[in-house]
């Protein structure tokens, strides 16, 4: 039996810890491992003991497949309220928009509280563990400021600590409708009308709110034809300065290049490139409609990728070219977007397997690539980076796969990375664990007793 915390000469004892987690089975990063001992100390894993083959006294024993906690890199948390409607008939992302603005028109600091806790609640019923919270609802209807300018940003950091999650808010610049367009009515609650002003209000956000654990204040560009192409500097030299994740929405749509085209001359990527933003802090979403010198500008630069497949398909986007982003080396996460549905397992199969359709060709990622990018490199994405592995210094962030649901019932424990991949969903997570502690178990929420019921009631506040 090795134990990978053993003690040297001259090193104080490791205190004891203050949970024990006896895993039936671990995905370990490369492999799955049975019997595994995990200790907890702090909120971060102290201890990786193999071969244990019975519970430790007093320790929590988590059965089936666990993997290290889920990062959802891209939410709009009110786009939840528009599932099951926005669905009907026909139409294109444009007319998908206007229901969506109809939402945010609705929201207020306390309603968006309300959905918000409850989608967050939906998320770690999912296993989702950390989400990147993609935030541009940030004033009253019309414009005006809240009397405090952040009541909008600071609703959803409490639903996330309520719900129990991790949330890195990616406080956005929306400053235009369009290239050398003014907001238009619905637009006037993001815009803070110049990236200057934005970034003061973001400073007052990032001062009030400092750096833990739970939280981390990030930026965004909406995209290039919400930000003026003069002011991408700002945004992206704000989040370099403070060392904290920049996203941007990138070439979701063929009529965002087009339009880009016509105004600069140049591609959405390239425009991105030519102020500054691109680099290892940067994530660009979704990235769908890229030209082959887009891909190496992302590659090059480091920029990173989260590809949103369940939204990209619900919109009827199109398939973003992930292999060759990443062959270009651009690390890949995943988001649930505009949750029509919640489930980074079918965000990772569907990566695959929309791609397996585009090229008539299987195995295009392992499933242990998949989940790479559905849990380490989504973490790093959110700025987290000492997240998603179950190893010694990570944050003690657990998801635990049933094995004996009727999707995954006669699985191979030593082949659980495809299983989790290829044959589980949402509705298989047994366990979640943030921080050492139980935030889900058998399926449960252990602070919101009744999830669906928090959802009905605030989505039922916003239906107009």
């Amino acid at each position: 039996m090795s134990h990978e915390h053993a003690g040297g000469s001259g090193r104080l004892p490791s205190p004891p810890p203050e949970f024990t987690y006896w895993l039936e089975h671990a995905w370990l990063g490369t492999h799955v491992e049975p019997e595994v001992c995990v200790e907890v100390t702090g909120g971060r894993i102290t201890g990786v003991r193999r071969q244990v083959p019975v519970p430790p006294r007093g320790s929590h024993v988590l059965r089936g497949l666990t993997l290290p906690g889920l990062a959802n890199a891209h939410s709009h948390a009110f786009h939840r309220a528009l599932r099951g409607t926005v669905q009907v008939g026909t139409g294109t992302f444009w007319t998908w928009r206007e229901t969506m603005y109809s939402v945010a028109d609705r929201l207020t600091p306390e309603s968006y509280f309300r959905l918000a806790r409850a989608v967050y609640a939906e998320m770690a019923l999912a296993g989702v563990t950390a989400v990147g919270e993609f935030h541009y609802l940030h004033h009253a209807p019309g414009g005006s400021p809240y009397q405090d300018p952040n009541a909008m940003g600071e609703a959803l950091i409490a639903a996330a600590r309520e719900a129990g999650i991790r949330i890195t808010l990616l406080d956005t610049a929306y400053l235009a409708a369009g290239f050398g367009e003014a907001p238009d009515h619905h637009q006037s609650r993001f815009s803070d009308g110049t990236a200057e002003a934005w970034a003061e209000r973001a400073s007052l956000l990032a001062d009030t709110v400092k750096p833990s654990e739970h939280t981390l204040i990030g930026a965004a560009v909406h995209s290039v034809r919400a930000v003026p192409a003069g002011q991408l500097a700002t945004v992206a030299d704000w989040a370099r300065a403070r060392s904290v994740p920049l996203h941007v929405h990138l070439s979701e749509q063929r009529a965002e290049n087009e339009a880009c085209l016509a105004a600069h001359g140049v591609t959405p990527a390239r425009l991105l490139a030519d102020h500054g933003v691109l680099g290892p802090g940067t994530t660009a979403v979704h990235s769908t409609h890229l030209t082959e010198e887009d891909i190496a500008l992302l590659g090059g630069s480091g920029t990173g990728t989260c590809m949103c497949p369940t939204t990209e398909r619900d919109l009827a986007d199109g398939i973003g070219p992930a292999p060759r982003l990443q062959a270009a080396g651009s690390p890949l996460s995943l988001g649930s977007d505009s949750h029509a549905v919640i489930d980074l397992f079918e965000e990772a199969r569907a990566m695959e397997l929309d791609e397996r359709l585009r090229s008539r060709t299987r195995g295009h990622w392992t499933a242990a690539a998949l989940l790479r990018a559905a849990s380490p490199d989504g973490h790093a994405a959110l700025g987290r980076p000492d997240a998603g592995a179950i190893e010694r210094g990570a944050l003690a962030d657990l998801t635990t796969v049933a094995l004996d649901s009727v999707r995954t019932a006669g699985s191979i424990p030593r082949l659980g990375a495809e299983t989790a991949v290829f044959a589980a969903t949402a509705a298989d997570v047994r366990h979640v664990v943030v921080g050492g502690r139980h935030l889900v178990r058998d399926g449960a929420h252990c602070r919101i007793p009744d999830v669906p019921a928090a959802l009905a009631e605030a989505v039922e506040l916003l239906r107009g």
